[in-house]
């Protein structure tokens, strides 16, 4: 799975490189929402052929909301502690983390304070989404189930919902899914908030 993942990647930075037609770039938003939403698509019917989802997410009541929770922290932790290696204050480093994957907003965002912290922004919570896509699997198989939706932050409910899918399970995609909507809500709060303190 990581070396398909890897491979296509690959394949699609060199196609970029060395042919793009123009009607691929005017209408690249556009094609990538409709694979996103074929991929979401297919997830979809594969945590539907379960029928006992619903059960499954009603029985963890109010311990689903320790996934996303746990996420916030650590990246906030991650975040502070990069901030001694870096030239940056540890609110704008948490500012960069709060993005948890969402590198458009948060470039945004940042980009108010300074085109610098929004391009860091950018580029971070970029490289979050590749990394997590690479690692899901492998982190599927050698540490456990859950800990793929820590990886993959607010991009769980959606590019990286079918890599954890496919290295998981229905019930995990389920888990992932919500989390994931609830970091992409925290999003728009967590990133004005850290900069709100520096």
């Amino acid at each position: 799975m990581t070396l398909h993942i890897l491979l296509t990647v690959a394949l699609g930075i060199g196609f970029g490189y060395l042919w793009t037609p123009e009607i691929i770039i005017q209408n690249i938003d556009s094609l990538i929402d409709f694979g996103l939403c074929l991929l979401l698509f297919f997830v979809g019917i594969d945590i539907g052929k379960n029928k006992t989802i619903l059960e499954d997410i009603k029985s963890y009541g109010f311990k689903i909301f320790l996934i996303p929770f746990a996420v916030v922290v650590g990246t906030l932790f991650g975040s502070i502690v990069a901030s001694y290696f870096l030239k940056l204050s540890p609110f704008e480093t948490a500012a960069v983390g709060s993005g948890l994957g969402w590198y458009s907003l948060s470039a945004i965002e940042l980009s108010k304070h300074s085109a610098e912290l929004g391009t860091i922004a950018f580029l971070a919570n970029v490289s979050r989404e590749v990394i997590a896509l690479i690692i899901i699997p492998l982190i599927a198989s050698r540490i456990g189930h859950v800990e793929t939706i820590a990886a993959a932050g607010a991009t769980s409910m959606d590019t990286s919902l079918p890599v954890i899918t496919k290295a998981t399970s229905g019930s995990i995609s389920i888990l992932a899914f919500f989390s994931g909507v609830i970091l992409s809500m925290l999003v728009p709060v967590l990133v004005p908030l850290m900069m709100s303190f520096n």
